[in-house]
């Protein structure tokens, strides 16, 4: 987006490879799958709903940022502060008054959205149970209540994959994407076919891989939408 300060965006491998965040907003079913050997079930606050696939612009955002850092030999750590207009334009979002609310009401949706899964990252096997955010705090407001400083904390799973570079390169266009599946279909078509020219996959399989639950006609129909 025109003014993002994040030179590359990259997105998380073990993220990009299950369906973590849901297609759906309001989602609050408990989903329970298993996927070469990775063994996942996923939570939602009944309140709030499973953490969506455009929260996850949220963890995009400071993925990026702790990467930028590394690349310039900076320090960094779990806990990621950052302006909230910053990342509104770099994941091409109005700058309006309701886009800060929906911004507060995504961290919500990643702090109360529990994860447990055996998911490999950085070379070591995570069995454990964790939100997708561990913590957050609003950190500054200016004179109308609006939050201007954000500092979220990730989990530690995730945090390796950024410190062992299990990370890929996405294109910024990502965040133009409206529908939740073409976003989706995007990842797993990175991830899996990467500098490939070319990756096969069942669609019953990459419907499967989506998380998403419509039905496999309605699924071909919104693929062959994307394809044109």
């Amino acid at each position: 987006a025109e003014g993002s300060d994040l030179p590359f965006v990259r997105d998380d491998m073990a993220s990009m490879s299950h369906p973590l965040f849901a297609l759906k907003a309001k989602d609050i079913r408990t989903i329970r799958y298993e996927q070469n050997e990775v063994k996942t079930e996923i939570s939602a606050n009944a309140e709030y709903g499973r953490a969506t696939i455009f929260d996850k612009d949220i963890w995009i955002y400071c993925i990026s940022k702790l990467v930028q850092a590394l690349n310039e030999e900076a320090e960094i750590s779990r806990t990621v502060r950052f302006k909230a207009y910053d990342l509104l334009v770099a994941t091409n979002r109005s700058t309006g008054g309701v886009s800060y609310s929906r911004l507060k009401d995504s961290l919500d949706r990643l702090i109360g959205t529990k994860i447990f899964t055996n998911v490999k990252t950085g070379g070591k096997r995570s069995a454990s149970a964790f939100g997708l955010l561990d913590s957050y705090s609003i950190v500054e407001n200016d004179s109308s209540g609006k939050m201007v400083s954000i500092e979220v904390t990730l989990p530690d799973w995730l945090y390796r994959s950024v410190t062992s570079k299990s990370v890929l390169t996405i294109s910024s266009d990502y965040f133009r994407l409206r529908k939740t599946i073409d976003r989706r279909l995007y990842e797993l078509a990175r991830k899996y076919c990467g500098n490939q020219s070319s990756w096969k996959i069942s669609l019953p399989l990459l419907l499967e891989k989506t998380g998403s639950t419509t039905i496999l006609r309605k699924f071909r129909a919104s693929v062959k939408s994307l394809e044109e």
